[in-house]
Formats: structure tokens, sequence, C-alpha cells
């Protein structure tokens, strides 16, 4: 049988070739399990909106595991660092930042805008480090649908469309709740999306 860190490894080894094929991965990360793929990729993007059933104008989340990584794909005001910084201990916080860029534009929202969130969980943390670009983790759910709590939850058709599973975490149960979502302007104004 094997330990944790053996079974991480594989799974993140797997997981980075999967995505720089094209192709779709159900992985773990800091809120609940998520649906991923290379942020970059228009075709894979697009295979993530099929899988949801969900219209490609309402935006996917994007991961990385650097805020210093966040000024090349989106205008960073500098407030930003200090928002990411006081949330790190908190619930996980999602940032809609202006002027997305360097992605698959089918990731964007109409106005141009992208959501960002900068994970500190151990597997999503060290997928995006690896993989060197920012991954797109959108919860693992047909649109509509209520969130999965665990991956336990997470319906047969959802995991029957990805090209891998992460084995890692798949018994853990507790309860994860999606990430806080804000949009912060250029100028620092901040708007409550979800709390």
């Amino acid at each position: 049988m094997k330990n944790d860190f053996s079974e991480m490894e594989d799974d993140l080894k797997a997981s980075i070739e999967v995505m720089k094929k094209g192709g779709v991965i159900l992985y773990p990360t800091d809120t609940i399990w998520g649906i991923g793929c290379d942020a970059t990729n228009e075709d894979a993007v697009k295979r993530v909106y099929e899988i949801k059933r969900r219209d490609d104008s309402k935006a996917l989340i994007t991961l990385t595991d650097n805020p210093n990584l966040i000024s090349r794909i989106a205008d960073m005001p500098d407030v930003a660092y200090d928002v990411i910084e006081a949330c790190a201990d908190d619930q996980p916080m999602t940032i809609i930042y202006d002027g997305g860029r360097n992605l698959a534009a089918n990731l964007l929202a109409e106005d141009g805008s992208v959501g960002i969130r900068v994970t500190y969980e151990k597997f999503s943390a060290e997928l995006c480090r690896r993989f060197r670009r920012p991954v797109v983790s959108t919860s693992a759910n047909i649109s509509g649908q209520p969130s999965p709590q665990s991956f336990a939850d997470i319906s047969d058709e959802v995991k029957s469309q990805v090209d891998y599973i992460v084995k890692y975490r798949q018994n853990d149960n507790t309860p994860h709740k999606p990430s806080k979502i804000i949009k912060l302007k250029a100028n620092g104004a901040v708007t409550i999306i979800r709390g």
C-alpha cells in the first residue's frame, strides 16, 4: 500500500502529463474538489465548460501558488498583496481582477476580468508550482447542481468525462466550502461577490 507522499507524487506527475496534452483532471483544492486544466489552453477550457454543461460567458476560476505570478495574467493593484496575505490563514479568497491576459480567451469574463486564487493547500499548490502555468479550478459538478462537499459527492457523470482522477485525498470527508469571492478594481475598490 502506498503512503500519502508517494501517492501524491504519482498523482502530480500524472496530472501534469495530462494537462500538458490538453487533458482535464479531477483534483482536490484548498476548497472543494475541482475540475482542472491548463488555464492557457482554449480547447481544454472548452472541455471543462462542456463537462459542467455551463455557458462559457460564466468565467472560471484560476489557481496559482504564488501571488507574484498574478501580475503576469491580470492587472493587479498593489493592495491585492495585502488582501491575499490577510486571507492566507482564513477561508480561501478568490479575487476578480481586471485585464486578464496570457490565458485562454474563453476563461475570461465578458468584461475581460479573471478570478484568481492563490492556493496554499498541499496538492493544488504543488501542482501549480510544478506545472508552471495557472490551473483552472471549478467545482466538480454539473452547473446548477450542488457543489460536492467531498470526493464521494462527485457524480459518476463528471468522473467519466475527465482524463485523470487524483487519488490523493479521496477518503478525506472533511466538509469544505467554496472560496469567498471579491472584485478588486485598479483603484483598490472592493466589491464582495460571495462572502
